[in-house]
């Protein structure tokens, strides 16, 4: 135990003592001497920049750490649990936290999961490994097709769609001016653009949702004029179309009316201080070949940046729809993203929530095989997103045929926040998901932005290492048979045999 946690309890201890001397002997010169320690601790608490608990809640804060250091894992158990009482992800988030400060992210005694179990997954290396120099280390992919006149070229891992309201101003700062240092983009997810997002010069995925927020007329229409002001503007690199999410497809975004500040309605061009509900379904367009139409004139009023959308897999037929109405206009979407069902918001119907979405991986392999049953994929970027934390997430994701991933839980982890479930209650004690200043101030945008910027380029070595020891060269090279899932204690299969490959053109 170092010197601080000794001071810590040592402080703790006085505290204790002064409130059983000052009961029996009120003497003021014991209560200096003894509230002196817990006093200047209080001081440095408030002053320093790297932990937002002790920040926003000086002395008390300590004891989160203290628990901590008696039982690493035990502040988990408060976090997140199964319906068991196991903790779901801890491992992830013990990587995350520790990628993001730079520490060491290796582990002690072999797999800490159990390989034995339905659903555990590998991937196959080669005897013929590959030394890490031999692989390129700027995996980009360029987004833009036939009709982009701006192409893009964007990392294989980005931040994912998360909205200022949603975050704080300081949470979309950090991770803004992390992704400028690390060369990546930051969707702004619906809410709008904010002079958040274009502080720091970070590259801008502009999402527009179903509420046109940023974008939108009085009575809530889409508004061509208030789009194009935004869509011109350097920082923004891509627009993409929400047309469902996740977390709660087939359910507007929401905004409670305690997180609807004046200034975030300004931005979203609302009224302040009410429940900001978008609608489940688009205004501006009707149909397959309406949302066609739709995406081509966003990309021209853009001035020719690549435009996409994204959905979460429901009815397959819709999407089959979507892939034969490309075909019918000749408007190709230069990316589509596919959200998986698991996706995570801070405010969501547990029914939505839980029960509806096609899982990312079954929700991506389809499609992936429609788009090339009907010879789009070619010519379209697939970015995928839903619970991405580590490399070999991103390997198996670009194994079923994706491009690139966004990844939102992780990039609030690597920013402080500590999964207190209070994103939709506006009490997040760690400033990331709340409009309350008092906790926001605690959260320092410089301290963070390098943590963000230190996951990033820590987990996308981990999967260039992934790729080097599976002897490939090139993430390109990947493809459904490098990866392995248990279906049972006596089976085994790859992923090309659950998810098997068609033929190009096959659906035409």
């Amino acid at each position: 135990m170092n010197v601080k946690k000794i001071f810590v309890i040592i402080s703790l201890m006085f505290l204790a003592i002064i409130i059983v001397v000052s009961f029996f002997w009120k003497q003021i010169l014991w209560s200096l001497i003894l509230f002196g320690p817990l006093i200047l601790l209080g001081f440095y608490d408030i002053i320093q920049k790297k932990h937002t608990i002790k920040k926003n809640f000086p002395v008390i804060g300590h004891l989160r750490y203290l628990m901590e250091a008696i039982r690493p894992e035990i502040m988990q158990y408060f976090v997140e649990t199964d319906t068991q009482g196991r903790p779901i992800n801890r491992l992830f988030r013990s990587l995350i936290y520790q990628r993001s400060k730079r520490e060491i992210d290796t582990t002690p005694f072999g797999t800490q999961m159990d390989v034995y179990r339905t659903g555990y997954e590998w991937m196959d290396h080669s005897v013929y490994a590959k030394n890490y120099n031999e692989i390129g280390k700027e995996h980009r992919v360029l987004v833009g097709g036939k009709d982009c006149t701006k192409p893009y070229s964007a990392s294989i891992l980005n931040i994912s769609a998360m909205s200022f309201g949603s975050l704080s101003k300081n949470a979309v700062m950090a991770m803004n001016k992390g992704a400028k240092l690390g060369c990546f983009a930051q969707n702004t997810g619906e809410g709008g653009l904010s002079p958040y997002h274009l502080k720091y010069g970070g590259d801008i995925i502009w999402q527009i949702g179903t509420g046109y927020f940023s974008a939108r007329n009085k009575d809530g229409s889409f508004s061509p004029e208030a789009y194009q002001k935004n869509a011109i503007l350097e920082n923004v690199k891509m627009i993409e179309l929400k047309i469902s999410q996740g977390a709660k497809p087939g359910h507007g975004g929401i905004l409670p009316a305690k997180k609807n500040t004046p200034e975030i309605a300004a931005i979203r061009l609302v009224e302040p201080n009410t429940d900001v509900l978008s609608p489940p379904r688009h205004t501006a367009f009707d149909g397959a070949e309406g949302l066609m139409h739709f995406i081509k004139q966003l990309r021209d009023l853009s001035g020719g940046k690549p435009v996409g959308f994204k959905i979460c897999i429901g009815k397959k037929d819709e999407f089959i729809n979507i892939c034969k109405a490309m075909l019918s206009t000749g408007i190709l979407p230069d990316f589509i993203t596919i959200d998986g069902g698991e996706g995570g918001t801070g405010a969501a119907p547990i029914e939505f929530s839980n029960s509806l979405g096609m899982p990312l991986r079954d929700g991506l392999a389809f499609a992936i095989n429609t788009l090339i049953g009907f010879n789009l994929k070619k010519d379209i970027k697939v970015i995928v997103s839903g619970k991405v934390f580590s490399g070999f997430h991103i390997v198996r994701l670009l194994a079923l045929g994706a491009d690139m991933c966004n990844s939102a839980r992780a990039m609030m982890v690597s920013v402080g926040c500590i999964q207190s479930l209070k994103c939709n209650l506006n009490t997040c004690p760690v400033g990331v998901a709340t409009q309350d200043p008092s906790l926001i101030k605690g959260l320092d945008v410089d301290d963070k932005a390098i943590r963000v910027a230190n996951y990033h380029q820590e987990t996308i070595k981990s999967f260039i290492e992934l790729i080097a020891a599976a002897g490939l060269t090139n993430a390109k090279d990947l493809n459904r048979s490098y990866i392995n899932r248990r279906i049972s204690l006596k089976s085994v299969l790859r992923y090309d045999e659950i998810y098997p490959n068609v033929k190009t053109g096959s659906l035409i």
